[in-house]
Order: structure tokens, then C-alpha cells, then sequence
């Protein structure tokens, strides 16, 4: 690496693997190339690329030299350049049992889940980041935690039920004759998980920019900015397709109303005339640039679907300047990000 950072490479193990195991803290998101934020540039040598969504790198980028390092294999001694993280690499990752205290039905497909860890564990982690959940047949399934590190008590996870998925039917108790998860179930997650965090020691205005269960991140990120008296500006664009997938719409209004320094901007795609919405409308990033044509020295952390990802990175770089090192983001990916003209089911 370009800083001066040194480390191996099992050949079976992804770059981005390595860099972890070695406490090189190298941005990431979903680890199984869905969503780019891994995305740097290889400098000297060969990589194997592996299966990735193909919007999270283009043909034209692997023509430049980028590429998706939680999939990469070195073909051989390499050199790369991509953004260091700091901060997170300092937190233990842990894999603990945990209690389901509250299943809290949010919205017809949104449920929040209260996760009560065992009574000696007291889990660190950076407001942003997210767990895994270990299943039984080996799969794991990731959620970023609502909660603000700073309060104590059970974590919060904002779920939204994927029909056929086999961990969100399980959540939602959707398929007849199958079992359902209720209070007192035990399950084992490991975390803290992901370069999603918010930077503390900078000075930039924030943007916040959210669809969906992509606020859950967002939500402890605005709690622990307002716990620990961070005063710089900050606006939540938050995007659904109807009203009521802004779940929690009446705590943002709240935030507005309480918090110095705050803003929010509900974004509705596809209202209906029943919803009575007279709020803005489109896709949610696209309210981003019509109120910020100039995001240089700004920070933006974004959360949700990839293709709003996606979008919001590219656009926010070439029309609005924003600096390619202010964008932060998680992306919420499933299998079927990775095989969009397939039919795989997302869980």
C-alpha cells in the first residue's frame, strides 16, 4: 500500500480478508461484493476478481485498475491503494449468544427486534456499524444496530421481511408450518461489523441519506451525535415508496423540533392520492442534489439499496463535487443484488 502498510495473503483468502486479520483497517460494507465501498485500486501486480453485482464495479473500472478487494484474490505480489479506516480496528469482534427480548412491528414489513446480550458482555461499537447473525446452516445474515453505543440495554434491529428469504420469513413467521421467532428465542450474532461509522473528528456539514431500513444506522448515528454535543449541521433525507415506509417519521419531526442544528427531509417516490403526501416527492438522493448543488466540504453517509447507493455516489461525485473520501456508506445487499436477473430469494 501506497502508506507504507505490509501485509500476507493466503491464497485462499480475499485481500480484504487479510487486511482485516492483519488490523489494517481497509473500508467495507456487505463482504460479498454487492455494494463497492471495498472498491481501490490495484497499483502493481494481478488479482483474481471474484463474482460480484456488476454495478458495483463497471467493465470500465476494472479497465482503470479499480476493484471490489472483499472478493479479490493476489495472483500475485501486489500493490494497492484505497482509503484506510481508523477507529474501528481498535474494537474487539466478538461471536455472542444473545436473548430476543421485544419483536415490535414497525410498518406491514418492518420489524424491530431487542437483542439482550448475556449479563458479562458489554459490546463496544461505533454508532453505524452492524452484526451477522450465524444461522445454523452455516449462512449469516447482517443488520446494523439502531441503538446509540452509549445506552445501555438491549441492541435494536430494524428488519424488513423479504418474501422466500429463510431468516426474514423466520422473523415474520411467514411460512405456514414452519417456526416462527418469539420472545426468549436464543440466537448468536457476531460484531461489531463494518467501516459505517460516524467520523467524530471532523468538521464538515453532514448529510444523512437514507431508504428505508437504511435508517436504522442512521438513527444511532443522529442519537449518539446528540448524546455527545456534536453541533455541526446535519440533514436526514430519508426515502420510501409510500408514507408509511418512513417508519419512524414522528421521531425525525421530533429531532427537528429538539435538536439544534438538524433538518429532515421526508422523500415519497410512488404516493398515492390517498396518502394525501404533500411533501417532496422522486428519489430521495436526487432531493440531496437539488438542495446541495455543491456538496464539496461536506460528509455524506448513506444507507439503504444498493442502487440508491449506487446512484447517490456517483451523482454526488461528478455533479456536486463531493470529495470521493466523504462519501460513506453501507449498502444493503441480498442474494438477489448479486444475481439482479435471476430469481434468488433475499433473506
Amino acid at each position: 500500500m501506497p502508506s507504507g502498510h505490509k501485509f500476507e495473503v493466503a491464497a485462499d483468502e480475499t485481500i480484504l480478508g487479510a487486511a482485516l486479520r492483519h488490523s489494517i483497517g481497509l473500508p467495507y460494507g456487505c463482504k460479498n461484493g454487492a455494494c463497492g465501498s471495498c472498491k481501490g485500486r490495484v497499483l502493481e501486480g494481478t488479482i483474481v476478481q471474484g463474482d460480484h453485482a456488476p454495478a458495483a464495479l463497471t467493465d470500465q473500472e476494472k479497465t482503470e485498475g479499480r476493484a471490489l478487494f472483499c472478493c479479490a484474490n493476489a495472483g500475485s505480489d501486489i500493490t494497492i491503494e484505497s482509503r484506510e479506516v481508523h477507529g474501528a480496528g481498535d474494537i474487539p469482534i466478538k461471536k455472542v449468544p444473545c436473548r430476543v427480548t421485544s419483536l415490535e412491528r414497525l410498518a406491514d414489513d418492518v420489524i424491530a427486534i431487542k437483542l439482550q446480550l448475556p449479563a458479562t458482555e458489554r459490546m463496544q461499537y461505533l454508532a453505524g456499524q452492524y452484526v451477522e447473525f450465524l444461522l445454523r446452516d452455516g449462512k449469516r445474515r447482517s443488520y446494523s444496530i439502531a441503538t446509540p453505543p452509549h445506552e445501555d440495554g438491549p441492541l435494536e434491529l430494524h428488519i424488513r421481511h423479504m418474501p422466500g428469504g429463510a431468516f426474514t420469513d423466520y422473523v415474520f413467521g411467514a411460512k405456514e408450518g414452519a417456526p416462527a421467532m418469539k420472545e426468549r428465542d436464543i440466537l448468536r450474532f457476531e460484531g461489531p461489523l463494518g467501516s459505517f461509522f460516524l467520523r467524530e473528528d471532523a468538521e464538515a456539514p453532514i448529510v444523512l441519506l437514507a431508504s428505508g431500513t437504511g435508517f436504522a444506522p442512521i438513527k444511532a448515528i443522529v442519537e449518539h451525535a446528540a448524546y455527545t454535543g456534536i453541533t455541526r449541521p446535519m440533514t436526514l433525507y430519508w426515502g420510501g415508496r409510500r408514507p408509511k415506509d418512513l417508519y419512524m417519521h414522528a421521531l425525525c419531526e421530533q429531532w427537528a423540533r429538539d435538536l439544534p442544528n438538524f433538518r429532515y427531509v421526508p422523500v415519497i417516490s410512488d404516493a398515492l392520492p390517498e396518502d394525501n403526501w404533500s411533501g417532496r416527492t422522486g428519489f430521495v438522493h436526487q432531493a440531496v442534489i437539488a438542495d446541495h448543488p455543491d456538496l464539496s466540504g461536506h460528509e455524506v453517509y448513506a444507507c439503504g439499496a444498493p442502487v440508491m447507493i449506487n446512484a447517490a455516489r456517483t451523482d454526488f461525485t461528478k455533479q456536486c463535487k463531493l470529495h470521493e473520501d466523504a462519501f460513506f456508506a453501507d449498502s444493503f445487499t441480498s442474494e438477489a443484488d448479486m444475481h439482479p436477473a435471476g430469481s434468488a430469494p433475499a433473506a
